[in-house]
């Protein structure tokens, strides 16, 4: 199905869209926009339909109904004019070159088609592109031979060599260090904070409450939860109240509001439905030692709203 090619505010538009493999009914009548300039996380759990949205996205899948635009035109045209900036979640870099090699090789090639379709685009410079990616120090480093922190940013700094207005990536620091990934992510603010559009899947939900603007969560083809990561945990009732304990624990699970308790390391957790007439006991107990009320983290409002399934293989319906 056709797309106007005008722009538009919005970076990203999926309209009805379904796609299946087989009986597996992978995206399911998918509506979805997303602005410019904003960083968004796609969350949901394996099988979800995550990846099958980003192959539609980038052109690289057709939908089966609907339509999906990209920049104001189709995502054929918006990565043929290297609009887009994908960065995949694993893959082999070119052997037997260095870094400034393959990344002057990339950057060229981006020129040259902006040239070949008089597009207006201005390509980085190499030594600006490597100091966005933070890779500078590898720039004579042989491409192959690279731990998997340093493959991810040079993979980063290839999706970003055409400057694209979007960049899409896809479960970027899978396997990566907490060290890698903090590298990772300070390159990829570098670029949101320019303006730049950032669409990420990941499994790491501390990542989308860290380094998104909105968060949106598919579940079986469909988007159950759409909005700012604060929004989306308030969706989830109860609250945890914390506190240090001095001597023996007492007996939690009877406290008034209390539906669950934990104890580690000498402090207590209790998952409550009244944080208020919790907080009261403790407080009538002697138990109020630096007391925490907290709302539901991330991860409880994930499993919540995707039914708390388990990851599993994603099979056909990815």
């Amino acid at each position: 199905m056709t797309v106007q090619t005008t722009e538009t505010a919005s970076a990203v538009e999926f309209a009805g869209v379904t796609k299946s493999y087989g009986a597996v009914r992978a995206v399911d009548g998918l509506d979805l926009r997303l602005d410019r300039g904003r960083s968004v996380a796609l969350l949901g759990p394996n099988g979800a339909g995550k990846s099958t949205a980003i192959g539609m996205l980038l052109g690289l899948l057709q939908p089966d109904s609907g339509t999906v635009a990209l920049l104001g035109t189709t995502p054929e045209q918006a990565v043929r004019a290297g609009r887009v900036g994908a960065m995949p979640q694993s893959g082999r870099l070119i052997g037997g070159v260095t870094v400034r090699e393959l990344l002057g090789f990339v950057r060229l090639a981006y020129a040259r088609k902006a040239k070949a379709i008089g597009h207006a685009r201005t390509v980085p410079a190499l030594t600006e592109l490597m100091e966005a990616a933070r890779i500078a120090d590898l720039a004579g480093r042989r491409a192959d031979q690279l731990s998997g922190g340093q493959a991810q940013r040079v993979r980063f700094a290839i999706a970003m060599a055409g400057a694209p207005d979007l960049i899409v990536l896809d479960e970027p620091t899978t396997g990566l260090d907490i060290e890698a990934r903090r590298e990772l992510w300070a390159a990829v603010r570098g670029y949101a904070e320019k303006g730049g559009t950032v669409l990420f899947s990941t499994h790491y939900l501390e990542e989308a409450d860290d380094h998104a603007d909105r968060i949106v969560v598919l579940d079986r083809g469909r988007v159950v939860a759409d909005g700012t990561s604060e929004s989306i945990k308030r969706r989830v009732p109860g609250r945890t109240v914390s506190f240090d304990l001095a001597g023996r624990a007492p007996s939690l699970d009877v406290l008034p509001g209390v539906v669950s308790s934990e104890v580690s390391g000498g402090r207590a957790r209790l998952h409550t439905t009244d944080s208020d007439a919790t907080v009261l006991a403790l407080a009538d107990a002697g138990f109020v030692r630096n007391l925490e009320v907290t709302g539901a983290r991330l991860e409880e409002a994930f499993l919540t709203l995707t039914h708390g399934r388990a990851a599993g293989a994603e099979g056909g319906a990815r």
